[in-house]
């Protein structure tokens, strides 16, 4: 039964926004779980009934304060973990959004070691989440397409 309730817990809905100011990508440092240490986007978990795009700047907000406005859906991003022996430990499917900083300095709350603006040219000195580096020139190519 255990086997049973573990796969009927997975996958779960998560939403992260990749916010731009000029060539400046907004990033937070994971402060807890496995993830703890890395950088990435602001982002989690879709509440039941809460759109994808209002939880992306919920996320935004409770993890950094900033304010921001939302572009478009960049992409989706499945993240599938195992443990040693192959049991599935994590599922997610996390929809990826990309955006505009609007207002406030970037201050870390909730799950957020460490918030902060960094230049595009500089997050390979960081270790980031998988995908993240990919996924944050793939949003500023679209911010900065003319029209």
């Amino acid at each position: 039964m255990a086997d049973r309730e573990t796969a009927t817990a997975w996958p779960r809905c998560g939403a992260s926004a990749i916010i731009l100011r000029a060539r400046e990508v907004l990033l937070i440092q994971r402060g807890h779980g496995p993830l703890q240490g890395l950088w990435s986007p602001p982002g989690g978990h879709i509440e039941p009934g809460e759109p994808a795009p209002a939880a992306a700047l919920r996320e935004l907000e409770e993890e950094t304060g900033v304010a921001a406005a939302l572009a478009g859906l960049l992409d989706f991003h499945e993240v599938v973990r195992r443990d040693g022996d192959g049991l599935l430990t994590a599922h997610y499917v996390l929809l990826v959004f990309y955006g505009r900083w609007l207002a406030r300095e970037p201050v870390a709350a909730g799950d957020a070691a460490d918030a902060r603006f960094v230049p595009v040219a500089e997050i390979g000195t960081l270790p980031l989440t998988d995908g993240a580096a990919g996924f944050i020139h793939r949003a500023l190519a679209r911010i900065e397409q003319p029209g």
